[in-house]
């Protein structure tokens, strides 16, 4: 006899539970897949025996981490920005450096203009870009206003945001970078400053000083570089003036020691007698053939008028002969020698008179771009004097606070719930 199995009892329905028949029916399309369709999911609003859901320790602890990372901080911050913190005033102060074109006024005399008026702003800018934020601007501007006083709030003090008055030079150089913001585009040279303080008059007052010292550091550099050209422009002149000096001293002696003054002179006065000396050379010849004519021989008067002729003769050799290699000039010097020393002491005075000349002309050059500002600060806004307070931008720091509380917030719980999957 076969045993037949004892037919399925149907679930009862509870208050918790909806009856579901075998083989998943729910009639729908879902009814023959997976045995149940939809009806089989868990209800999340209630756990078994019908209790609903409660918080447990993690969740408070992420909560009570939630209040202490973001909003206490952020409530902190806002508290201390609106009732504590001091307002600060802006002025704002920009400015280029400019350099002027003279390079062709004295290219012409020597080169000078690339070392006076050249110049490169760019440059310049940087190195007034690093100076703003030295050390040094900082004594300077402090030794003339006292900024340990302004930066100090003495009624109502801002223990975070204003500067301790018992600070060294290096606090308060530190200080002055957050108070101090500078704004430089390399490209256009253009350079912009705002300033922060406590009074809208001591931030203008300051700004103000920060033009003046750049000011100060820009003519210095070109009063360097003029000074560097005049220099070298003086040191030029001084050695074409001694050498100068060394020419005509020269010549001086040249002419004690030959006992002449000038040898163009003396040849031409030489020349001048050899020309008389022919002269009567001719005529003296021209007489004795006359008298040859009409004298007879042995006549007296015939040899009188040979003797004058030799004598002529003998004149005219010794004065050609001193125009020889062996001629015998003044001092005993043969007058070709004296010549060509005379003629190259000529030529070096006459070098030596175009290079003092030339470096004289230099000079004055120098001296005259000198004493013109080659380089120098343009400002394109003047130091504004603030008619309201813009600064510290409560709303944006709160803002700041709050994100970055909640994100550290949120990474800190990430990196909880990762290890805590780990386990």
């Amino acid at each position: 006899m076969t045993d037949t199995p004892p037919p399925e009892e149907t679930p009862k329905a509870t208050p918790e539970q909806p009856v579901q028949k075998p083989g998943g029916g729910g009639g729908g399309r879902g009814g023959g897949r997976g045995g149940g369709g939809r009806n089989n999911a868990p209800l999340p609003q209630k756990l078994e025996g019908g209790r609903p859901a409660q918080m447990r320790k993690r969740h408070y602890g992420l909560l009570v981490s939630f209040f202490l990372v973001v909003l206490l901080p952020s409530i902190a911050a806002g508290w201390y920005l609106n009732t504590r913190a001091a307002d600060q005033y802006a002025s704002t102060l920009g400015f280029t450096v400019r350099s002027e074109d003279i390079s062709s006024a004295v290219d012409i005399l020597g080169g000078l203009g690339s070392t006076l008026g050249g110049g490169s702003g760019a440059q310049d800018s940087d190195i007034l870009y690093e100076f703003m934020r030295s050390q040094q601007l900082v004594q300077n501007i402090d030794a003339k206003l006292d900024l340990r006083t302004i930066f100090t709030k003495e009624r109502d003090p801002d223990w975070l945001l204003s500067f301790d008055p018992d600070g060294t030079i290096e606090d308060l150089t530190r200080y002055w970078q957050r108070m101090v913001r500078i704004s430089y585009d390399a490209g256009s040279g253009l350079m912009e400053i705002r300033v922060l303080a406590f009074t809208p008059d001591d931030a203008k007052e300051i700004a103000e000083e920060i033009f003046i010292e750049n000011s100060a550091i820009i003519n210095e550099l070109s009063a360097i570089a003029r000074a560097d050209a005049t220099r070298y422009a003086n040191e030029d002149l001084e050695l074409a003036v001694e050498r100068l000096k060394q020419t005509r001293e020269t010549l001086t002696t040249f002419r004690l020691e030959n006992q002449i003054v000038d040898p163009n002179a003396d040849i031409q006065a030489q020349m001048g007698l050899l020309t008389t000396l022919q002269a009567q050379q001719a005529e003296a010849l021209i007489d004795f053939d006359l008298l040859a004519d009409i004298a007879r021989d042995g006549d007296p008067r015939l040899e009188q008028a040979q003797r004058r002729i030799d004598v002529i003769e003998t004149r005219i050799n010794a004065e050609r002969n001193k125009f020889g290699v062996a001629g015998q000039g003044p001092g005993g010097v043969q007058f070709a020698t004296i010549i060509a020393d005379f003629e190259r002491l000529t030529v070096d005075r006459e070098f030596a008179e175009a290079a003092y000349a030339a470096s004289l002309s230099a000079r004055d050059a120098a001296v005259a771009e000198a004493n013109r500002q080659s380089r120098y600060l343009a400002t394109y806004i003047q130091p504004t004097l603030a008619q309201k307070s813009e600064y510290p931008q409560r709303i944006v720091l709160v803002a700041i606070i709050a994100l970055f509380s909640f994100l550290l917030w949120s990474i800190i719980s990430l990196i909880y719930y990762s290890l805590r999957d780990r386990r």
